[in-house]
């Protein structure tokens, strides 16, 4: 169902969610405090936040892996709110922290392709790669300058970190999303790796126009990269910078400003890894 006030420019739009885990017990925990966002066509949001503040619960939530208590969300105009995860497969794009989450193992790149290109359809149990889709399984990884051209063949269990976290970056863009969720996709990676994925990410996205989230700990990098910058503490927005603004920020005023909106301090010293 479409949504009122909807704007083409409008991708996605979070409306008062609420999310609360254990709830009625003594662990109960009020993960989203009545987030609302709006993300428009082409937006690269970083996402920061100390531990707990409902980062992951915030992409879990947009993915449909979690249904929110209460609040609505809508994708491209259409109201997903009670969508579950392989109901908004065709919308949400999505690289997970760990590398060997998005792909299957024991599957070569090629076939890991095919499953990656037939995304929110039906499929059999045979998979089956026609010449044609061979062919351009093979012109879209030779993009990530990694050498995998010449292993198509290979088993993805094979690879390493870096590139496997590659082959699912691009996976989870070959049919374009509506939404590219990264959930701290570098942070499992060696530094010099970790750059290398980031580079591809920064390139894939730009060049396809994504409506991309990620998150980082890396507070350099979430000034580094995209247009908009959100900074999260006990499941609210607190921090919601422009790319002008972020141009004019250094690590010490974005501390300073999470201090002044929150009233404390830093106290995880991930989010201050160079």
């Amino acid at each position: 169902m479409e949504r009122e006030g909807y704007k083409m420019s409008d991708v996605l739009k979070l409306t008062q969610l609420q999310m609360t885990f254990e709830k009625g017990t003594v662990n109960e925990n009020h993960v989203l405090k009545g987030v609302n966002f709006t993300a428009h066509k082409g937006d690269f949001i970083t996402v920061i936040g100390g531990n707990g503040a409902g980062k992951s619960t915030l992409l879990n939530s947009i993915a449909g892996t979690l249904l929110v208590d209460e609040g609505s969300i809508a994708i491209d105009g259409i109201d997903v709110t009670h969508q579950v995860e392989y109901q908004r497969a065709k919308l949400v794009g999505r690289v997970f922290q760990d590398p060997r989450m998005g792909t299957a193992t024991r599957m070569t790149i090629e076939e890991n392709m095919k499953i990656a290109l037939k995304r929110g359809q039906r499929r059999g149990l045979r998979i089956g790669i026609s010449p044609k889709e061979r062919e351009m399984f093979h012109e879209q990884i030779k993009q990530l300058e990694l050498g995998l051209e010449e292993r198509m063949k290979m088993e993805v269990g094979l690879l390493s970190g870096g590139q496997r976290q590659a082959l699912t970056l691009l996976m989870a863009t070959m049919v374009q999303p509506k939404i590219l969720l990264l959930d701290e996709h570098t942070a499992a990676l060696d530094p010099k790796t970790a750059e290398q994925v980031l580079y591809l990410t920064n390139k894939i996205v730009t060049e396809q126009k994504l409506t991309t989230f990620m998150i980082t700990h890396n507070m350099h990098d979430a000034l580094r990269y995209g247009n908009r910058l959100i900074m999260l503490d006990q499941g609210q927005i607190i921090v919601d910078l422009s790319k002008e603004e972020k141009e004019k920020s250094s690590v010490e005023e974005l501390m300073h400003l999470f201090k002044e909106r929150s009233g404390t301090t830093i106290k995880d010293d991930a989010m201050l890894l160079a």
